[in-house]
């Protein structure tokens, strides 16, 4: 009775197996954080970073950063705020400080337009609005794939006229 069992699972986990590695796979993904590929934002124009600490009088000039590590920390506070809606990678990315991390709210698909603004299951956030990459021929299976004019955009891909 055992036996018969286990010769069951393994060959209902053999059939599985080739099922799944038969069925295509999705045009887009539902993964839960932003999906900008950069590890690192390169500003479009520097920032002076505030150091309140510092009370020489000798530092005149605070330094300035041109470059922002992707999820970084930043403070919510304004006069303390590195990210406080900066232009970075020539304009396809605007940075602020959701909560605590510098967020993409061009691409961020849990601040999506604004902090807090989530997009729903199955949407991704195409230049701060959340879109539905399923049926959209702007943004067909991912932002900014456009469907040749007369397709229609079909579960993420783009299909036939």
């Amino acid at each position: 009775m055992a036996s018969n069992t286990l010769n069951l699972i393994a060959i209902l986990s053999l059939t599985i197996s080739i099922l799944l590695s038969l069925y295509p796979q999705p045009a887009f993904s539902f993964q839960m954080e932003d999906f900008d590929s950069e590890e690192e934002y390169v500003l479009d124009h520097p920032v002076i970073i505030p150091n309140l600490r510092s009370r020489s009088r000798f530092l005149k000039t605070s330094p300035t950063k041109d470059k922002i590590r992707k999820g970084a920390d930043c403070d919510p506070h304004p006069s303390l705020n590195i990210c406080k809606g900066i232009s970075a990678n020539n304009g396809t990315s605007l940075l602020y400080c959701c909560k605590t991390h510098c967020r993409n709210v061009l691409s961020d698909r849990n601040n999506c337009g604004k902090c807090g603004n989530r997009c729903e299951f199955g949407q991704r956030c195409c230049g701060g609005v959340c879109t539905n990459v399923a049926n959209n021929v702007n943004h067909c299976g991912k932002c900014g794939n456009q469907c040749s004019s007369g397709v229609q955009c079909d579960n993420g891909f783009c299909g036939y006229a």
